[in-house]
């Protein structure tokens, strides 16, 4: 609709140049469709306006030939002026393109290469508002590393670094695509499972915990992890609110020993009914 939009206000354009002659010159005008489609298409179609943003101002003036002092006049001017355009249109899609990339850039976490806490935030609140209007539950699981601190003080950092990297990795290839693996900060990693009861959310976390604890024997690093694993079948109002729960239930494995999955069952908002597994 754009594309067709811009191509036709390019004609139009060169229509208004017939009709007023050769004195007035709405050339910039060109930039509008030039500027909308290259913005909201793509590069190729604003190079496509342009080029019949410049076809259009050149069978005007054609028309109008005998008005210039030479027949080669209206040939130069637009030559010159679809260099102009073209430029533009190039200038402007790798602003876009450099735009969106530090967009995507500002969501992921630089190091394990999954969403960070903006993205899991703004994600989750869409998948919330989802969850809500078709009356399907969520999963969400905390997962804290146990005794990462010892891996950085004992191996180094750029052990501690590899730790979190596969970790991430085994986190996001136990997970569904449509499942939101964000790395929240340090070594604290979260998983939103959509349309994920109960029973189905404790086997993923169960696989989830097992496949880090087998990496960690495999590689000789003395840590494990804690979990907390929280199943709203009623909903909460805010990403924060989903976020603080599961918190709250990690942390209580954290008190508990460590190394392993709570999981909590929340059926209403003032929390009534709530059941708990351990494992």
């Amino acid at each position: 609709m754009l594309f067709t939009s811009g191509f036709i206000l390019s004609i139009l354009i060169g229509y208004i140049r017939y009709l007023t002659g050769p004195e007035y010159a709405f050339s910039l005008i060109y930039l509008i469709p030039i500027f909308i489609v290259t913005i909201y298409v793509g590069r190729w179609a604003g190079i496509i306006i342009s080029v019949t943003s410049v076809s259009s101002w050149l069978v005007a003036d054609l028309t109008m030939l005998h008005t210039f002092s030479n027949p080669l006049i209206p040939y130069i001017n637009e030559m010159f002026r679809l260099i102009v355009f073209l430029v533009i249109t190039f200038i402007l899609s790798e602003l876009i393109h450099t735009i969106k990339k530090q967009k995507r850039l500002s969501m992921i976490d630089p190091l394990t290469k999954i969403d960070n806490r903006r993205a899991f935030i703004k994600l989750s609140d869409l998948e919330i508002k989802r969850a809500s209007r078709s009356k399907r539950p969520l999963s969400i699981a905390y997962i804290d590393i146990d005794n990462f601190k010892y891996i950085n003080d004992h191996f180094g950092h750029s052990v501690g670094d590899t730790l979190l990297i596969l970790v991430a990795d085994i986190i996001k290839h136990t997970t569904r695509e449509t499942d939101i693996t964000s790395r929240l900060g340090g070594d604290e990693f979260v998983v939103l499972m959509s349309d994920t009861e109960a029973e189905s959310a404790y086997l993923v976390t169960t696989k989830i915990q097992g496949k880090i604890l087998g990496l960690m024997q495999e590689k000789g690093w003395p840590s494990t992890c804690s979990i907390g694993l929280v199943t709203f079948n009623c909903l909460p109002d805010s990403t924060d609110e989903l976020i603080k729960e599961a918190d709250n239930t990690m942390y209580s494995v954290k008190q508990n020993g460590k190394n392993m999955i709570r999981h909590k069952i929340i059926d209403s908002l003032d929390h009534d009914g709530n059941q708990q597994k351990n494992d």
